[in-house]
Order: C-alpha cells, then sequence, then structure tokens
C-alpha cells in the first residue's frame, strides 16, 4: 500500500508499470481496486497510478474535500507532488466528473481523456444511484457476479456523505459544457446495458466536437472494465496508441470498434 500526505491528509494510491503517467479514478461505487486488469494492461508502455478518493478506499474521510472541485484539487496536488506533468487521464462515472473538473483549469496538461459512464446531465443518473447504500449499489450493478464483487469489495468503505456531496455538485452546475471545446482528445465509454443511467446519455454526445468520440459497448453494464476485460482493456491500449492530439474517431477505423460505435 502506497500514500501521500496532502495538506495534512493521508491519500492512498498505487502504481505499476514505466513510462509516461496515466492516472485512473474511480467512480462512486468502490475504490481504485476495480482498476488493477486497467492498470495492468496500461502499464506495458505507461506508469499507471489509481488514486481513492476523499472518503472512498483507505483514503481518509475528510467532509470538507467532498465536492467534485475539492476531489479534483486532490488530483491537481497528487500530480504536483508527484512531479508529473503532461497526463493522461482514466475517470469512471465520479472520477469522470473529477477529471473534467481538473481538465476546466489544467488542459494544458492533459495529453487525453477516457471516461467511462460519464454522468453528464444529473436528470439521467437512475434514482436508485443518489438513494441506495453503496454496497446495494455494488450488488445491483454488478447482478452479484463474484469476480465484480470482488473487485468491488471496498465499497463498504464508502463514506455515504462523499457521495450525496458530489452528486449536490453536478445537480448545481453541468461541468461539461465548460470543457468540451479545450481541444483535448475525449473518448466516451458507456456500457450499452448501465443500470446507472435511465437511458445511456446522448443528447450532449450527439454534437461532440471533433476531437471527442462516444462508443458504446455492447453486453457491458456500468463495468465495462470488468463485465468484459479483454474487450475494455483492448479498447484502452488502442485508445492510448494514438498519437497525442489525433482525434478518437479514428478508433472506427478499426474493424473491431466499428460495430460498436454509436
Amino acid at each position: 500500500m502506497s500514500a501521500i500526505i496532502l495538506d495534512g491528509s493521508m491519500v492512498h494510491y498505487e502504481a505499476l508499470g514505466r513510462g509516461r503517467p496515466i492516472i485512473f479514478l474511480h467512480g462512486w461505487v468502490g475504490s481504485w481496486r476495480y482498476w488493477i486488469n486497467a492498470m495492468q494492461a496500461a502499464s506495458t508502455s505507461f506508469r499507471a497510478y489509481a488514486i481513492d478518493l476523499f472518503g472512498f478506499g483507505d483514503t481518509m474521510r475528510s467532509p470538507d474535500n467532498y465536492t467534485i472541485a475539492k476531489q479534483a484539487l486532490l488530483l491537481e496536488r497528487f500530480l504536483n507532488e508527484m512531479g508529473i506533468g503532461k497526463v493522461a487521464l482514466v475517470g469512471h462515472d465520479l472520477g469522470a466528473l473529477v477529471a473534467f473538473e481538473y481538465l476546466k483549469k489544467h488542459y494544458e496538461s492533459v495529453d487525453r481523456m477516457m471516461v467511462i459512464g460519464a454522468p453528464l446531465q444529473y436528470e439521467l443518473i437512475a434514482p436508485r444511484m443518489r438513494t441506495a447504500p453503496v454496497t446495494e449499489l455494488a450488488e445491483w450493478l454488478t447482478g452479484k457476479q463474484p469476480e465484480a464483487m470482488t473487485a468491488l469489495s471496498d465499497a463498504s468503505k464508502v463514506d455515504p456523505a462523499a457521495i450525496s456531496a458530489s452528486m449536490s455538485s453536478l445537480q448545481t452546475e453541468s461541468i461539461f459544457p465548460h470543457v468540451r471545446n479545450f481541444g483535448v482528445p475525449c473518448l466516451f465509454v458507456y456500457g450499452a446495458n448501465d443500470l446507472a443511467f435511465t437511458t445511456v446519455p446522448t443528447q450532449e454526445i450527439n454534437n461532440l466536437p471533433i476531437h471527442m468520440h462516444q462508443i458504446n459497448l455492447e453486453g457491458s453494464g456500468h463495468f465495462p472494465m470488468l463485465d468484459n476485460v479483454p474487450q475494455f482493456n483492448r479498447l484502452l491500449v488502442d485508445f492510448l496508441a494514438l498519437d497525442s492530439g489525433v482525434s478518437p474517431s479514428e478508433l472506427q477505423m478499426k474493424e473491431e470498434w466499428k460495430r460498436r460505435v454509436r
């Protein structure tokens, strides 16, 4: 277990591999732990980091730091402390929002982003996501699949206040309109069977700028990185292999992804 002290607060992280830096940001259900397979896939070419946000996993509980903006400040301070400059970001639901919030102030230091299950609009989030206990959400979103439940074993450590505070942040202000025109390549990934949304988000996606692209993965739910590990890791590796500045829409040129593009 690795940890760093940021402004007096203990932040847990794990790291793997060598090369350019990539940061994995978890969502509302779980911790860094469900990124293990993706980190291993990325670590062949990248130095992969996964952070536990405030109130999740083994990072300390800190109610004053549970808003999306404060979680993004955690990311900023972590990168500064570790001496990381240009970085690739991979975020899942809450982690996607934190990545976008970071992008608002530091777009010049983000090489590319992959956001999975990004809740661009508060209204599209299923009511159960807003109210149910986290351990119940883990069972509901995974269908109690044993391997997925093991990957989400830290759900019991989540401070419910960390979820409600970040949900309130999203309800108050949509982040995406502020970051869509920065020119940073961004790939949106959604599981076609994602129970966390009333519908897979499309309203904003329909008018994405050229440097952004969406892929829906058939047969996956809210955790594509757990539902179909080989499929997700191949998409991740293909995206990371694109040259800097290249739009992720180039991925649809590959026959493997054409049938999954929406």
